[in-house]
């Protein structure tokens, strides 16, 4: 991994850092490429359960593709290739948009999440704050919309209302409105954000690996599902863990009134 990505292991969960905090750790395109490696050295770990992303510093999370050296390449990319490279390929950090992670991610948004940072951090299943936390898709400003998850994903976090505000002003807001319209989960002081988020992560793996992949996969496929074949589906991916180890010892655990102690099998 290149400095620009940092990659650290705490116990079962891995922290990510956008390390480019004097670009408000804005993404090229050698530093999107090293994102989704450690993105995919995630994926692939079985030894990693929870993700952390982050931003250097803190003033930004990341303050999305950098326009100088990546925006309008990208946007100018001739249509075959742009389509086969990019709409067919991964979206930015590569969680955005074609890299599928079944473990859970959280954001902890340390500054300014604009445009494609804030896509990626709508990308994470949890998203942590601090009071300095910004928000924006910008892009109607510079003459586009966003095209990373901004369109999709944000309405459904946040309400059609809400996401129409953001996306079609390109107005920025802060942490106290983010937290109320929920965009971020939860909001704590800089200095104690990244902590809080590593020990949430701590949490979330201790719980059974398996049973958060299965939710987490119900979870996003019963968007695109009418109620009752989504009803369907939560009812078969149960059924589908009843012989795991994990339930065996989480049932156990229970009974002896102990902790449970998960292998994800």
């Amino acid at each position: 991994m290149s400095d620009d990505i940092l990659y650290e292991s705490h116990g079962n969960v891995r922290l990510i850092t956008i390390n480019r905090p004097g670009k408000m750790n804005s993404l090229d395109f050698a530093a999107n490429d090293r994102l989704v490696e450690a993105f995919e050295d995630f994926k692939r770990d079985a030894d990693a359960r929870v993700a952390v992303i982050t931003g250097a510093g803190d003033q930004a999370f990341c303050a999305g593709a950098d326009l100088k050296t990546y925006t309008m390449a990208f946007a100018t990319t001739p249509v075959p290739e742009f389509r086969e490279k990019f709409t067919d390929g991964y979206g930015l950090g590569g969680i955005t948009r074609g890299l599928k992670v079944n473990k859970p991610i959280i954001a902890a948004i340390n500054g300014y999440a604009m445009s494609g940072g804030l896509e990626i951090a709508l990308a994470a299943d949890i998203r942590f704050g601090s009071p300095n936390a910004a928000f924006a898709f910008q892009d109607v400003k510079w003459g586009f919309h966003p095209c990373d998850g901004g369109c999709v994903r944000l309405p459904l976090i946040v309400g059609l209302g809400n996401a129409m505000e953001m996306i079609l002003s390109g107005e920025r807001i802060g942490a106290d409105h983010a937290f109320r319209i929920g965009l971020l989960n939860r909001v704590y002081p800089q200095a104690e954000l990244r902590a809080k988020a590593l020990d949430y992560a701590a949490l979330l793996a201790s719980r059974a690996p398996l049973a958060q992949r299965f939710a987490k996969d119900v979870i996003l496929k019963s968007l695109d599902l009418p109620i009752a074949d989504a009803l369907r589906l939560e009812s078969r991916s149960f059924r589908d863990l009843a012989n795991t180890k994990d339930l065996a010892e989480g049932t156990a655990a229970f009974r002896e009134r102990r902790d449970a102690r998960f292998e994800g099998k």
